[in-house]
């Protein structure tokens, strides 16, 4: 899930007009609008039904943990689907057909739900709750927890299936999933405002890298700190 992705709100024919003087517009693409614009315009109304099914998936399972150990993993969370100038990118990078049907069977993340949870551990526990329920299927898994990513960059991806009941069927969409910590969150955010940040020097952008993967190795240590107090107080607690 890229954070410089919009919720998609207006129509694909509002979108359109946005784009009317980026680099993406082609021949190609305008007849694609013109021929698709119902059937896209459906297809994301699909996915924001998934978001909205997966968002409810961990609020209850927030709730239950409130109601059973006094206590909530999840600090927010946080949902999109993917632009259509994102969409676009991503076809073009995956060098797909630009068809509804290519969109939908080869592009795993328009959905997105980010959890932020206050501890690493809960980040396990909720995607295993997830994982568990009988209507939920896994897809894909990527743990940037456990194997961070060169940048620094840390966060459990999940690309999950999960149905959506509509009038006349029930229909399996596609979400990705994101947990991370604050502290992950916090990270992921100042990176991504770096990376986008135009007009800055070569040499001053590699310093900032370096200095955000520095950032990042004591974000994970801060991180463990919080979980072995976290651990301690509950010992404490369960020994009385």
């Amino acid at each position: 899930m890229n954070d410089s992705e919009a919720i998609v709100t207006g129509s694909i024919g509002e979108t359109l007009g946005n784009l009317l003087q980026s680099s993406l517009m082609s021949d190609d693409f305008l007849k694609f609008v013109q021929k698709n614009t119902l059937p896209l315009d459906t297809l994301m109304a699909y996915y924001r039904c998934a978001i909205m099914e997966v968002e409810t998936k961990f609020k209850v399972l927030n709730e239950q943990f409130s109601l059973e150990y006094d206590r909530n993993p999840i600090e927010s969370i946080k949902t999109r689907v993917k632009s259509i100038e994102g969409i676009v990118r991503k076809v073009r990078k995956k060098e797909i057909p630009l068809t509804i049907h290519s969109i939908e069977q080869n592009i795993n993340d328009i959905a997105g739900v980010r959890v932020v949870c206050s501890f690493p551990e809960d980040i396990y526990l909720l995607a295993d709750c997830l994982l568990r329920q009988d209507d939920v299927r896994l897809i894909g898994k990527k743990d940037y927890i456990k194997k961070p990513k060169p940048s620094g960059y840390r966060s459990l991806h999940l690309i999950v299936a999960v149905p959506i009941f509509l009038q006349d069927e029930k229909r399996e969409m596609k979400v990705e999933v994101q947990l991370r910590t604050i502290a992950m969150d916090f990270w992921a955010s100042l990176e991504h405002k770096v990376r986008y940040k135009k007009n800055i020097p070569e040499n001053e952008a590699e310093q900032l890298a370096e200095e955000l993967t520095e950032c990042a190795k004591i974000s994970a240590q801060l991180d463990n700190r919080m979980q072995n107090i976290r651990n301690r107080l509950a010992a404490a607690g369960e020994t009385k």
